[in-house]
């Protein structure tokens, strides 16, 4: 399967030796993204505005990667001030409406610039692609069962 990463061109990918987002057949895995503008630049605000802002960051990062909202299927919300969570929480309700991906939101001490508030990563898997959409060696992987090399389906060399 062909592996293919995204970069947004912040100094922190480079300097961390990270990558905005991964895709491997049809996941794609977008690391923390925070309110930062086309220019790399921090983009500061109330929280609400900070979360529109991030997702559609991983909009953007999606998009590139083949993916979309609707295919995000888990999202891991980042906060530095627990008390916000309703404008945080309503802004990524507002964003995935009925898409409603599994998410998590957890309080954290600071975030990477301390005028941001919220930093949210994102797991999506692309309908209608496969898992060896890439798979070239010719073998049927869909009939293995499983065991070590040269054993057969009940375990026996």
């Amino acid at each position: 399967m062909e592996r293919r990463t995204i970069a947004s061109g912040t100094e922190w990918e480079s300097a961390a030796g990270y990558s905005r987002a991964v895709r491997v057949g049809p996941h794609v895995t977008i690391s923390g993204t925070t309110t930062t503008d086309a220019d790399g630049e921090v983009v500061a605000g109330e929280a609400y505005a900070q979360t529109a802002r991030a997702i559609a960051n991983v909009e953007s990062a999606l998009a590139e990667a083949g993916a979309e909202l609707a295919d995000v299927v888990r999202t891991r919300m980042y906060v530095t001030d627990i008390e916000k969570w309703e404008a945080i929480g309503g802004a990524h309700a507002e964003a995935f409406g009925e898409i409603r991906p599994a998410t998590t939101m957890v309080e954290v001490s600071r975030l990477i610039a301390p005028e941001l508030c919220v930093e949210i990563e994102a797991d999506a898997i692309v309908a209608g692609a496969t898992e060896d959409a890439d798979d070239t060696d010719g073998c049927d992987h869909d009939e293995y069962s499983g065991g070590s090399a040269g054993e057969d389906a009940d375990g026996i060399h």
